[in-house]
């Protein structure tokens, strides 16, 4: 039986160019996964084309998917006009969101994201790290306007969380390291105050 791979453009148009490239988003949508498995009901803030959900929503009951910007993939919504559902889900996570939110507007969006989980419900922000900026294309750097450090992600994360797990991905690479030494890093955080 011969199946066709369904590709969103965005990642399509990524590995055209840079085949790596889309293997280290997929990784960050692995990692997600693998912390989420067995969720009931999820939502990705900034789904994008749904590439990489395909990998979350084969161990999640219900993945529900939201973009700023019209997509197939879930529901147009921006996370800064405030929550998206009164619905309680179990998780949620954004993926290279966060970097693109002005620091004054981050804990108005953050707060967005986590208002409707349940009592032990968990959030994963997956960012690219402010050390790795300076290898960062211009067009990157351009829209990274909240790169952080990995002290200044926890802090952030604190304010809305009792618990805040941080790791560090380099490349395919999961490590609980140094944390300048980061190309990318998660928070991942339970209880919400």
């Amino acid at each position: 039986m011969q199946h066709q791979l369904d590709i969103g453009s965005m990642h399509a148009a990524s590995f055209a160019s840079d085949p790596k490239h889309l293997g280290f988003v997929l990784r960050r949508y692995h990692f997600v996964a693998r912390m989420l498995h067995g969720a009931k009901r999820v939502l990705e803030v900034g789904c994008g084309d749904g590439t990489g959900a395909q990998i979350v929503k084969q161990v999640v009951d219900e993945w529900i998917g939201i973009d700023r910007e019209p997509v197939s993939a879930g529901a147009q919504w921006d996370i800064l006009s405030g929550p998206f559902n009164t619905e309680p889900i179990d998780a949620v996570y954004a993926l290279d969101v966060l970097e693109h939110i002005p620091l004054l507007q981050e804990d108005w969006a953050i707060n967005n994201m986590r208002c409707h989980l349940t009592r032990f419900g968990i959030c994963i922000i997956g960012m690219p790290s402010l050390e790795s900026q300076e290898y960062a294309s211009h067009l990157s750097k351009q829209y990274h306007v909240n790169c952080k450090a990995e002290y200044e992600l926890r802090y952030t994360m604190l304010r809305h969380f009792h618990t805040v797990f941080m790791f560090g991905l380099n490349d395919y690479t999961l490590h609980d390291g140094y944390g300048p030494m980061c190309h990318y890093r998660f928070a991942v955080c339970v209880g919400g105050r």
